[in-house]
């Protein structure tokens, strides 16, 4: 008699969210993906960032018999979800370049005894030899592949280590897969459905809109710039921060420039130790500070549901980085705001790492010959790669060199990588005259050393020469003897020796670079999208129109409007900041320059009498008041620049209040009465 097995049904996975998550139900969406995936279709799920698009696999893997195998593209981002996942008793883990091989081995034994339910793994794992079988063994009932666009050329985040996972795919048994992303324009869903070979998908989208979020862009011209207007912008706005930063280097500038201006901040990026990244993750999740100064190495998998306000300090290069990270804010649907720090010369940083991921053929292929000319019959290259850029000749920088020599392993054509022997990198310092001059007949071993080494290398030997010891003629000591030799010459500096920590190997040892050695076509269509990705993301910047439907029309959202009433250019509210000339006295971080009786205060270069300054107070109780009936910032409803001419022009109509910095039709219409009316009270109280 047979028995039949039913599939697992979608009440069980609403039982599994409410009892395991802490959810009372499936947010829009992920019913459908959930179903979907207990149904054992491939899933193509595109949520906006807040969506929940975790829980599409997550929930499905605690109902389904196996193991769930998640792909993740960063260390920090599978261990912030395994830890939150072990933090709620789910039996997960990762398996990464992090851990011991006894971490390893320990990991994959509870896969193998079914203590585990989630496994995440980089794919590169997959390239260890018998990985992949073993999980197959095991039983996977679910492949999820996360941050899916990676796997996309046309996509921001294009990783060539995302296309062997068809293969992957394809050797654990062909499992059916979840492909998951918040950001994806039409062209890249295709792609991704093409490239995971993906049966017939079911295709979630559920829109990127986020109606609780607005956005706006400060334009400014420099660094100090930003500074100033982030501080103003944090002190606009109430609740919790995440301030983007491009490097490391800025996060830690960027969080003293919020110290000095005595805002709670800490910085974080991926250079953290694991003690120091988890206490300033800590104190940001537990609100002991006001805001995070981060790389976009944070937020990844972060659940904070109630974070106010993410600032970008300096543009991203595309516009699905920038939307993915501001959203960031308002996952609880309460009202949030995304802000631009936006200077022109912001473009120049992304064009110089386009460049360098793309670099000029005629350099990759001069460095190549450089390696060929210095290589041996068995492809080990004789020299070190900072040897380089003085060899390929031209005005080739030590960057664009790495460039090169990384293009050239991506494409298999070098391969990097200690290769297990005892071999030293020489480099002769000496002259031949200064060889017999010196070396007399004590220093006997040593001269008969060096002569062997010339026979071997020859002149190379002053460019730098890597050289096995067993390769020498008897007689030197072996491998330790011959380390001994050349201390001894190292310290009377005929020498310079290392032993390599990386050597370089050709795949095709003696052959030239032909037109199949590299899809150039390939790598043009790659370059030519970053940059047209990077052209629109200063688009947005720099539109006039509405910035939501600039963002929905980007991803092919039906939702586009020509209005949204919230962004910047919707409300009229758009500011240009730039730094005050160098014999003015700067703004105070703090924000306006308080008046004294009798003397003048200055307002973002609106200067104001006694009398402006005290309407400029009443101005402002009034947006207070507004801002906190409409639950919005207050700079929204008029920032200060706006409400500092108000005081000093005081107009007397609708018509004159059109005229002043920052009031547009929309505004106007809302607000213009009741600021008129205070501004009315103001004038008659000083005419009496």
């Amino acid at each position: 008699m047979s028995i039949s097995v039913h599939p697992p049904s979608l009440d069980q996975a609403r039982a599994i969210l409410r009892e395991r998550f802490g959810y009372p139900d499936f947010r829009p969406g992920q019913e459908r993906a959930v179903s979907s995936v207990l149904a054992g279709k491939d899933t193509l799920v595109i949520l906006p960032t807040g969506g929940g698009k975790s829980l599409c696999y997550q929930v499905p893997a605690l109902v389904l018999p196996g193991l769930t195998v998640v792909v993740s593209p960063l260390i920090s981002l599978m261990k912030d979800q395994v830890d939150a996942l072990l933090a709620r008793g789910l039996p997960a883990a990762f398996i990464n370049s992090s851990l011991t091989s006894g971490e390893v081995a320990d990991r994959m034994g509870r896969a193998q005894r079914g203590e585990l339910r989630m496994l995440y793994v980089a794919p590169e794992r997959f390239d260890v030899p018998g990985f992949a079988d073993r999980l197959k063994a095991i039983g996977i009932s679910l492949l999820a592949v996360d941050e899916s666009h990676c796997i996309s050329e046309w996509g921001h985040d294009f990783r060539p280590s995302y296309l062997r996972i068809r293969d992957v795919r394809t050797r654990l048994g062909g499992p059916p897969t979840i492909a998951l992303t918040a950001t994806a324009t039409p062209e890249v869903r295709r792609d991704i459905a093409t490239q995971l070979a993906l049966r017939t998908p079911e295709t979630i989208i559920t829109g990127f809109d986020r109606t609780n979020l607005s956005y706006h862009v400060v334009r400014t011209r420099t660094d100090d710039d930003k500074d100033v207007a982030l501080v103003q912008t944090l002190r606009e706005h109430e609740g919790l921060a995440v301030v983007y930063a491009a490097t490391r280097r800025a996060v830690d500038r960027i969080t003293t420039v919020l110290e000095s201006a005595r805002i709670r901040a800490v910085g974080y990026h991926a250079g953290l130790d694991d003690s120091h990244r988890r206490d300033v993750q800590d104190a940001f999740m537990n609100e002991r500070v006001r805001a995070i100064v981060a790389t976009n190495a944070f937020g990844m998998g972060i659940d904070k549901p109630n974070v106010r306000l993410v600032v970008h300090h300096a543009m991203p290069g595309t516009l699905e980085a920038y939307y993915q990270e501001a959203g960031r804010a308002g996952r609880d649907g309460k009202p949030s705001t995304c802000v631009l720090l936006h200077a022109f010369q912001d473009r120049f940083t992304h064009e110089f790492f386009i460049k360098a991921a793309y670099p000029d053929r005629k350099l990759v292929e001069s460095v190549y010959e450089a390696l060929r000319r210095h290589s041996d019959d068995k492809g080990v290259v004789q020299l070190e790669p900072s040897a380089l850029p003085a060899l390929v000749g031209g005005r080739a920088r030590e960057r664009e060199v790495e460039s090169a020599l990384r293009m050239l392993e991506q494409h298999g054509l070098v391969s990097a990588g200690g290769d297990g022997s005892s071999r030293i990198l020489v480099r002769l310092l000496a002259s031949a005259d200064r060889i017999r001059r010196e070396l007399g007949d004590d220093d006997r071993v040593d001269r008969d050393f060096l002569r062997a080494l010339w026979r071997v290398a020859g002149d190379r030997l002053y460019d730098g020469m890597i050289i096995d010891p067993k390769g020498l003629p008897p007689g030197f000591g072996g491998t330790h003897g011959v380390r001994t030799i050349l201390d001894r010459l190292q310290s009377r500096q005929f020498v310079l020796w290392e032993r390599p920590g990386s050597g370089l190997r050709l795949a095709r040892p003696g052959a030239r670079l032909d037109e199949r050695s590299i899809d150039w076509r390939a790598t043009d269509r790659r370059r030519s999208a970053d940059l047209s990705k990077l052209e629109a993301m200063q688009k947005y910047a720099y539109t006039p129109g509405c910035r939501r439907g600039f963002v929905l029309r980007y991803f092919g959202d039906p939702a586009a409007r020509a209005r949204c009433d919230s962004c910047d250019n919707c409300l009229g509210t758009h500011t240009t900041l730039e730094a005050a000339p160098r014999k003015t006295r700067k703004p105070s971080a703090r924000g306006a320059t308080p008046a004294r009786p009798g003397r003048r205060a200055v307002v973002d270069d609106v200067e104001l009498g006694a009398g402006d300054a005290a309407l400029l107070g009443e101005l402002k109780a009034l947006r207070g008041r507004i801002a906190r009936e409409e639950k919005v910032p207050a700079y929204v409803v008029f920032p200060d620049r706006t409400l500092a001419e108000m005081a000093l022009k005081r107009p007397a109509s609708l018509a004159a209040l059109a005229d002043v910095h920052g009031v547009g039709p929309a505004r106007r219409d809302k607000y213009g009465e009741r600021f008129l009316t205070v501004i009315r009270d103001a004038d008659g109280t000083e005419a009496a």
